[in-house]
């Protein structure tokens, strides 16, 4: 068996959980020329009616999937690929990352105040071996948030790229009344969960 996998994420969270655990790795990422066929945006796309439970796991699915066959194109050795999937649900409503700073301040707005859920699905697969996947689900509560903190969040660019617009481990963490839950897992990559995929791939941990 390998002594290492392969992380399919750009998520420098991600990279540092791992590190945590004490995971020997190598990033698997599409390449930044574009020339293999890989569209992200049609991978996160929601499905009509989809509920954020269903949509995060198969975002994370089609990501191990579009990972294995970076792989093999590539002609890497065999090595458990793992991937994850982190997304905000208000209620049904998928929260995912903004488009720009204005769809961030609204993302916000809605937060502010509320309870809301994060989710995080994992999945791994070793060649030849079957795919083991788990689900983390955390409760988060902002405090309100005035007109002028969101846009003085907003403006440090710490939103951008991140599922419901705000980093739990950056300067959002001031306006965060409560969580119950995985508070890694709410960072990108839930270390209980992940650390029972690996167990169970072999790894000893």
């Amino acid at each position: 068996m390998a002594d290492f996998i392969y992380l399919a994420s750009q998520s420098p969270r991600r990279r540092q959980l791992l590190e945590q655990l004490g995971v020997r790795h190598e990033l698997l990422l599409p390449n930044a020329r574009g020339d293999e066929p890989e569209d992200a945006e049609a991978i996160e796309a929601v499905l009509p009616g989809e509920s954020p439970d269903a949509y995060v796991q198969r975002v994370t699915g089609l990501k191990l999937d579009a990972a294995i066959a970076r792989r093999a194109r590539r002609g890497l050795p065999d090595a458990p690929i793992l991937c994850s999937d982190t997304t905000v649900a208000l209620g049904a409503d998928i929260l995912g990352k903004p488009d720009d700073a204005q769809d961030a301040a609204r993302m916000l707005a809605r937060l502010a105040g509320r309870e809301h859920r994060v989710l995080t699905a994992v999945a791994l697969q070793a060649a030849g071996g079957p795919r083991r996947a788990a689900l983390s689900v955390s409760q988060v509560r902002f405090a309100p948030m005035t007109a002028a903190q969101i846009d003085a969040y907003v403006a440090t660019g710490e939103p951008m790229g991140k599922a419901g617009a705000y980093g739990i481990q950056g300067r959002a963490a001031a306006h965060v009344e409560h969580l119950a839950g995985s508070y890694s897992g709410i960072m990108g990559l839930p270390m209980f969960e992940t650390a029972q995929l690996l167990r169970q791939a072999g790894f000893a941990l």
